[in-house]
């Protein structure tokens, strides 16, 4: 697996799991660009197929906004990306790093809690574009 820096384009050659597929769909273009700008990254496969793009939106000094696209592929990487997405957000040093996570998606909710994630809100109706509830983890340093 090797690490690169994220791509816009990284974004629209994964395959994702089916629990992202809708949400991936919401994003335009242009907002993919715009997370080339933020502190993120993309999993390869030694074939070059994307397994996945991570990354922190900052809203203020401090507290940052986690995000996630995984490939269905990933599945046989998903204890590297899970290192490497620990490592980054462990040296990204923020004092509070938020994801959210569909109340529905088991595997989302156990990857929260693999990458240190704690759970905050349990559920948050109509957060999700569809109208879904989701669930708020979070990171805190002390």
């Amino acid at each position: 697996m090797n690490i690169v820096p994220f791509k816009a384009d990284h974004l629209y050659q994964i395959e994702v799991q089916s629990a992202q597929v809708d949400i991936r769909a919401l994003l335009p273009p242009g907002a993919a660009r715009v997370l080339e700008g933020t502190e993120a990254f993309t999993a390869l496969d030694d074939e070059g197929r994307v397994l996945g793009c991570a990354g922190v939106q900052p809203l203020w000094p401090g507290r940052d906004l986690a995000w996630a696209y995984i490939s269905k592929h990933a599945g046989p990487h998903m204890a590297g990306i899970t290192r490497a997405v620990r490592r980054f957000l462990d040296l990204r040093g923020a004092r509070r790093t938020e994801m959210a996570v569909d109340c529905g998606f088991a595997a989302g909710h156990r990857w929260a809690r693999l990458l240190g994630f704690r759970l905050e809100i349990e559920r948050m109706e109509g957060y999700l574009p569809d109208g879904g509830a989701a669930a708020q983890y979070v990171r805190v340093r002390a």
